[in-house]
């Protein structure tokens, strides 16, 4: 099929979460209170902090729309978390949507970082920024302003994020008890930002090497990180919070597997982002490197020549997605996401029913996604 000019060999199939009416309403309804506590708090912080002025008018109105909408996969986690040891409060969720303030944060620098034009299949925001300079007729790049504001309000929300933990209601005690899990997150965060810098297919690192670097950025961060918060915040015993721990790095694993094929295989309409985007980058994915392990020598000849090609165009895009579809990389990573899964499945078997049921629903969501 086209998409953008660009031929798309493999769509990436999607299947519904694992079937559990419980756990269906218990995210719904988790995910519904976490937005109304996000969206209040930055609604208070932007009338307080920015003062009101018209030339932070903007700067309230982008980290708004960046704070709405989304998964808010995280949060979500973090609640299963503290499921294993308390009951759900407003404290626990207002705890839980500090994350998704994180979430905003990295988002926002990331796609400074990747040059992405497009977030959720509207501007990104240091675009959003680079127009709104243009406009207002200032002096200096607009390209630059947008990337800096950008950076500055991705500032802003890792601020907040620590001052919505802090001020959740939670006890002082669960809040120190906690720290060290929230610091080691936000800390891991930004190494695998940067080892993601010099995550580039030309150097050929090996698939350990990726998905290290994967785990750090994204699938400890959006997994494994959330649930044992959630978890030291109720007090839960070391044990449940290490089953958590090994069950949150299969899935945020898989989590990643599944997101390095939607940089490849996705559909634009769905994941806001143009087909082949990773390519353009010189991303040395999961899909990337498989590929080229599973290549023969004329597959990796090609492989090599296009990701050392400075630009790719359309065309090359096409041939480059085709040759990683004809070495069966997309199925092994397919294989790769259904393993880590039953891997986390076994983690958690000790854990009660309902506990189990919600962890299972959220796995397969985080595999079964369009974004």
């Amino acid at each position: 099929m086209e998409k953008g000019g660009i031929l798309v060999h493999h769509a990436v199939r999607s299947r519904a979460p694992s079937h559990d009416p419980g756990a269906a309403r218990w995210r719904a309804r988790t995910r519904a209170a976490v937005a109304d506590h996000l969206a209040a708090f930055v609604r208070d912080r932007c009338a307080e902090d920015l003062g009101g002025s018209e030339d932070t008018a903007v700067l309230g109105e982008v980290l708004t729309d960046v704070a709405s909408g989304g998964k808010l996969l995280r949060s979500a986690f973090l609640m299963a978390g503290w499921a294993c040891g308390a009951a759900e409060s407003p404290a626990a969720l207002r705890a839980a949507a500090s994350v998704e303030l994180l979430h905003c944060f990295a988002l926002l620098q990331d796609d400074v970082m990747d040059e992405s034009a497009t977030r959720r299949g509207r501007e990104s925001a240091h675009v959003r920024f680079a127009r709104w300079h243009r406009a207002a007729g200032l002096t200096g790049s607009a390209r630059r302003f947008g990337e800096s504001a950008a950076v500055l309000a991705g500032d802003l929300c890792l601020v907040w994020a620590d001052r919505l933990l802090r001020e959740s209601g939670l006890a002082a005690e669960a809040l120190a008890r906690a720290r060290p899990r929230y610091d080691a997150l936000r800390a891991e965060l930004a190494i695998g930002q940067f080892r993601d810098l010099v995550n580039d297919a030309r150097r050929e690192p090996s698939l350990a090497d990726v998905l290290a670097v994967a785990r750090a950025k994204s699938g400890d961060y959006t997994v494994r990180r959330p649930l044992e918060l959630g978890a030291e915040l109720a007090g839960c015993p070391a044990a449940t919070v290490a089953a958590l721990g090994r069950y949150g790095s299969a899935v945020g694993e898989a989590f990643q597997l599944r997101d390095d094929l939607l940089g490849l295989f996705g559909v634009p309409e769905a994941t806001g982002k143009p087909v082949g985007e990773d390519l353009r980058a010189g991303k040395a994915t999961s899909v990337v490197v498989i590929a080229r392990e599973r290549a023969d020598p004329a597959q990796r000849r090609i492989l090599r020549g296009l990701a050392g090609q400075p630009v790719l165009t359309d065309a090359d895009i096409a041939r480059y997605l085709g040759v990683i579809s004809e070495t069966g990389a997309p199925e092994h990573v397919r294989l790769l996401i259904d393993r880590r899964l039953a891997q986390a499945g076994a983690e958690v078997a000790v854990l009660p029913a309902a506990v189990q049921g919600r962890l299972s629903w959220l796995a397969r969501s985080c595999v079964d996604r369009d974004r």
